[in-house]
């Protein structure tokens, strides 16, 4: 049964949390989420909802990095073997580094299949942030081997064929999407300590490439990376011109060169 308020109106997660906590009103929206998020239980709910119907290929989806100025945006796709508990799953989000990494580990050993995709920064400027993320969690899905016949998203729909449930907060609360973001949480730190050592100026190791007041002032400083997301606006608002890479730079000499001779 949904709640609703005196109006007859659906109330959201964050409303219910304040009437359930009236300390959560002076917090920010993303601190309230973030408490919101640790209340909820992952569990096999859905997966035993969705095997209940027939399905045995039953994947978890998600995606991870939609909100960061900088890179890809990376999807993961696991199925998870209904033998084989792995414990502690929970959405990335609330677990610490370490932890992810042994979880990630403990995923890819066990799950019957997983598969990760990335859709990059220039793509996600073409076709947007939305249209991006759904592109990577469908390329996740079409990776996978054997295929999935059932699909649990986190609160998106996919062009897919196969019989979906988009469920809010998907990654709190089923096991498969949290497995899902796991993956796609350390692929995509993985690729930004990577980065990191290309552009150390802008702290990415640390901040993997999220609006972190260190990131907003090294882009105020150095302008932004051709890896950043232009269609941004705290990149597309930046008056320091674009930085570009280094081989760029020396291709643009030697064709300066070629053509004075």
């Amino acid at each position: 049964m949904r709640a609703l308020d005196e109006d007859g109106g659906q109330l959201s997660f964050c409303d219910l949390l304040v009437m359930k906590s009236p300390s959560a009103r002076t917090l920010s929206p993303s601190a309230a989420k973030l408490r919101l998020l640790k209340t909820l239980r992952c569990t096999l709910r859905y997966e035993k909802k969705a095997w209940a119907t027939g399905a045995r290929m039953v994947a978890g989806v998600d995606e991870v990095g939609r909100g960061s100025l900088f890179g890809c945006v990376v999807a993961a796709a696991v199925i998870l073997d209904p033998a084989y508990r792995v414990r502690g799953l929970r959405d990335s989000k609330l677990l610490l580094p370490e932890r992810r990494e042994v979880l990630a580990e403990r995923i890819r050993e066990h799950a019957v299949a997983w598969a990760v995709a990335a859709v990059d920064a220039a793509r996600i400027d073409q076709i947007n942030i939305y249209h991006a993320s759904r592109a990577a969690m469908r390329e996740a899905v079409m990776r996978l081997s054997p295929a999935a016949d059932h699909l649990l998203v986190d609160a998106l729909r996919l062009d897919c064929e196969q019989p979906q449930v988009p469920i809010i907060h998907g990654d709190a609360l089923s096991a498969s999407i949290a497995a899902a973001s796991i993956l796609a949480k350390v692929e995509r730190d993985r690729m930004m300590c990577e980065w990191d050592a290309v552009f150390p100026a802008y702290g990415l190791a640390s901040h993997k490439g999220y609006s972190t007041p260190k990131h907003l002032a090294a882009l105020r400083e150095f302008g932004p990376t051709p890896l950043h997301r232009q269609s941004f606006a705290p990149v597309w608002q930046n008056p320091v011109p674009q930085e570009v890479f280094g081989f760029m730079q020396d291709e643009e000499v030697s064709v300066e060169e070629s053509a004075a001779g």
